[in-house]
């Protein structure tokens, strides 16, 4: 019974770390033009983020080789700011755009970018273990309106449910 258990939860932690069928992340993936602070534009709807605007994301290098990740977003409703802490790690090749990342412990889920400007890492389109999770990222607070008009059709092009994308307000 032990084993069972523990190949059921092997298999279930592995699926979290999995990418969407049809989803590839990107290549020749740059860590170091990554890290810094990155926007929320838009993302579908969970509950860790539900009623926050104002989200950013912040990675940067740790002493071990991963990523740590500040997530920060303000709670209008509570009149308070949000701060999820957590890190980060490379599934495979860290020239792929596939990590892992835990704000919970051991438990770790795909974050997964798919799309990127390899040029300047000013936009970028990152998914989770399934099409339920998406985010379009920005390096400032607005995109300009073709290229996230461009970014809306990429994701919808790619199954996601962009009719029910949440555009967060930044100051």
């Amino acid at each position: 019974m032990k084993k069972a258990l523990f190949i059921a939860a092997f298999i279930l932690l592995q699926a979290c770390t999995s990418i969407p069928d049809g989803i590839k992340p990107v290549d020749n993936f740059e860590l170091d033009r990554y890290l810094g602070t990155w926007y929320e534009i838009a993302r579908l709807d969970h509950k860790f983020e539900r009623g926050l605007d104002h989200v950013t994301a912040h990675y940067e290098m740790r002493e071990d080789g991963g990523v740590s990740v500040t997530n920060r977003g303000y709670n209008a409703e509570e009149n308070e700011w949000e701060q999820a802490d957590g890190k980060a790690y490379f599934v495979g090749d860290p020239q792929t755009g596939h990590l892992k990342v835990s704000f919970f412990g051991p438990f770790y889920v795909s974050y997964v970018i798919f799309d990127l400007d390899s040029e300047g890492y000013q936009y970028a389109l990152v998914t989770g273990p399934n099409r339920d999770y998406f985010w379009i990222l920005s390096r400032q607070k607005q995109l300009p309106q073709a290229i996230l008009n461009a970014l809306v059709e990429k994701a919808k092009t790619n199954g996601f449910a962009t009719e029910e994308l949440i555009y967060v307000s930044h100051p």
